[in-house]
């Protein structure tokens, strides 16, 4: 088995800033010209221009029942940038297994699970639903006709909440398999530990949006299963997670 290189926490990598070992979205902020965002300032950004369009769309073709369910993807999406930025910066100053970083950040699969479960959502809103449901959830929101920056807008939150919740899977993943492959000392575990809790928490931010597919059975079964997938993925690694002495990696 591998163990982790250090028997504590360091601070001796530097973080790798929007080009190194980072998330795509991490990459993107970072290389906007001339901008340095705080978290809390991306996260307000976030916010107020995905709202605002909300509301502002709501207004314009007098669509207010899609506001509330419009709102929660936007919060939980906006929570989602939070976790990535906080868990990407936390794990970056850990001194931990160069593979387990290579495959967090490095591999980018967390693109590749987003764009898998936005086309699947794709699929679901226009061909499934149209063919199978009383009322498709597109037409209940929006009308028999949505307008197109409507739809515009709904598939760019969609998108936000779809790589979001691709990244959480890809951590909880990796997570179990850094835990079953190396050894680390207490404080690093026990840092890794709320990593691993913190992605799990915002899993659960997710069940906001449940009380809009409770007559949606397929899309309920995949934000359900996907929470319970990651919390129990996600307990795995932390109860998995091995203390001992530690040697160099290999």
């Amino acid at each position: 088995m591998g163990r982790s290189r250090s028997g504590s926490e360091r601070e001796a990598r530097a973080d790798p800033g929007p080009f190194g070992e980072t998330w795509v979205y991490e990459s993107i902020v970072g290389a906007i010209p001339g901008v340095h965002l705080t978290d809390l300032q991306a996260i307000t950004l976030q916010l107020v221009l995905f709202e605002s369009g909300v509301l502002l769309l709501a207004w314009a073709y007098d669509l207010w029942t899609a506001v509330l369910p419009g709102t929660a993807a936007v919060a939980v999406a906006a929570v989602g940038s939070g976790v990535m930025r906080q868990f990407g910066r936390r794990t970056r100053r850990l001194d931990l297994p160069e593979p387990y970083r290579r495959l967090l950040f490095g591999s980018k699969i967390e693109v590749v699970l987003g764009i898998l479960a936005f086309v699947g959502l794709v699929t679901h809103l226009f061909v499934f639903d149209p063919r199978y449901a009383d009322t498709p959830l597109l037409t209940w929101l929006f009308g028999p006709e949505p307008p197109v920056p409507v739809v515009y807008l709904t598939l760019l939150i969609l998108w936000d909440l779809c790589y979001r919740i691709g990244t959480s899977w890809w951590a909880a993943v990796v997570a179990l398999w850094r835990s079953l492959r190396y050894t680390f000392d207490s404080e690093t575990a026990r840092r890794l530990r709320r990593l691993d809790a913190l992605n799990v928490a915002f899993g659960l931010t997710q069940l906001a949006m449940v009380p809009f597919l409770l007559d949606r059975p397929v899309l309920l079964v995949a934000v359900g299963g996907h929470i319970v997938a990651v919390t129990v993925v996600s307990a795995g690694a932390i109860a998995t997670l091995r203390v001992g002495d530690v040697s160099p990696a290999k």
